[in-house]
């Protein structure tokens, strides 16, 4: 996902398999493809297996689901994975978990033809539209398709978003006499060297929408996210920008003492940073209010893709959905999971609390961003 994940090894031992698959000849996934008849390969929905149960079943036959960039404490997803495993005897294999959308299409480009390719794909919005773009994917229409709102997916659904978070400011109280509550609070001289993104933003998307962010903040917009760049370069001009990129073990070490990240990532660490004797606040920017929602993506050439569409199911079903909740993360589902009751009130009560509704930027504005960003970003940081 336009994401860098890296996370603290000890969580990993929470996801039964890490590891890296060996390759395949050309062609591997071909025998696979086909399950009682049915080509999972070109299925659109589960009704082309025949139904959902037909679907488990083909899935189940593979026996193994291949995953990268999918961190145990990122949304949840040691316990999604751990669950799917569980409900479906299902082995995964998670390999780098610490990657980012970058090295997830590049798998999927370099890979083809062997088992140790990506089954499925967790991309920040731009890499999933450029991605699409570039055929990458299988369409795929899970039965929750229709409740997903729109502008939420591509309409045949070769990605979908799935879900979301603000961009926040985390902070320990314990090392900071007053955390920050806006960006323009980071350029005071008592945060000398402490504030830190997770990750570059040219290729990790919580830092990139930390920048755009910034631009809200500074008098910028989705057409012009040059003064979030500006920010950052007068945040290092300062001496307060610190380039650690943010992990667990970087707050615990006390190495990053300021996140600028999503709110599911921060409000998470709280809980596993109070174990270790420090006080993780949450401060979503009074000046730069930015949402996002990550999307779910199939690999055209999946060697496994039954239990890539069944992944997909699970993951939009109300269990999974809530998974995500589990995890502070904003389940593009909430809406709908809200009126029919199937959400878990108590873990929605506990996201961090924002007002007004969220805007989001057009794939053209993301584009132009990213494109400034990519010239631009090295220049104000080093020079």
């Amino acid at each position: 996902m336009f994401t860098t994940r890296a996370r603290a090894v000890g969580v990993a031992a929470a996801m039964t398999v890490m590891t890296a698959a060996c390759g395949a000849a050309p062609g591997a996934q071909s025998s696979q493809a086909s399950q009682g008849g049915v080509n999972a390969a070109a299925a659109t929905s589960a009704a082309d297996f025949g139904g959902f149960d037909k679907l488990v079943e083909a899935a189940k036959k593979e026996g193994n689901l291949h995953v990268i960039a999918l961190p145990p404490d990122w949304a949840n997803y040691g316990e999604i994975i751990q669950k799917f495993q569980e409900k479906y005897g299902i082995k995964i294999e998670s390999e780098t978990p610490d990657a980012a959308s970058a090295d997830e299409i590049n798998a999927v480009k370099t890979r083809k033809g062997q088992d140790r390719a990506p089954d499925v794909l967790d991309l920040g919005q731009s890499f999933a539209i450029s991605g699409a773009g570039e055929g990458l994917f299988a369409p795929y229409k899970v039965q929750a398709f229709d409740k997903i709102p729109e502008g939420q997916k591509e309409a045949s659904g070769l990605w979908v978003n799935d879900y979301g978070g603000y961009i926040s400011i985390g902070c320990d109280a314990k090392k900071i006499t007053t955390c920050p509550t806006s960006f323009a609070d980071l350029l005071k001289p008592e945060y000398k060297g402490k504030v830190a993104l997770n990750g570059n933003p040219t290729k990790a998307g919580s830092a990139f929408a930390g920048v755009y962010a910034a631009a809200l903040a500074s008098g910028g917009s989705f057409d012009d996210i040059d003064p979030g760049i500006q920010f950052f370069k007068k945040l290092k001009d300062a001496g307060n920008y610190n380039p650690v990129e943010t992990t667990p073990a970087t707050i615990e070490r006390g190495e990053t003492q300021i996140s600028i990240d999503w709110d599911y990532n921060n409000a998470a660490y709280a809980p596993q940073m109070a174990a270790k004797g420090l006080d993780w606040k949450v401060n979503i920017p009074t000046d730069g209010k930015y949402f996002q929602m990550y999307a779910q993506a199939i690999n055209k050439d999946a060697p496994h893709p039954a239990a890539a569409r069944l992944w997909q199911e699970y993951l939009y079903s109300p269990e999974g959905q809530n998974l995500y909740l589990k995890g502070f993360a904003r389940p593009v589902l909430l809406p709908s999971m809200t009126a029919d009751g199937t959400v878990d009130k108590t873990l929605a009560d506990k996201l961090p609390s924002v007002e007004g509704e969220p805007t989001f930027p057009t794939t053209a504005q993301v584009d132009a961003a990213k494109a400034k960003l990519a010239s631009g970003w090295d220049a104000a940081i080093s020079g």
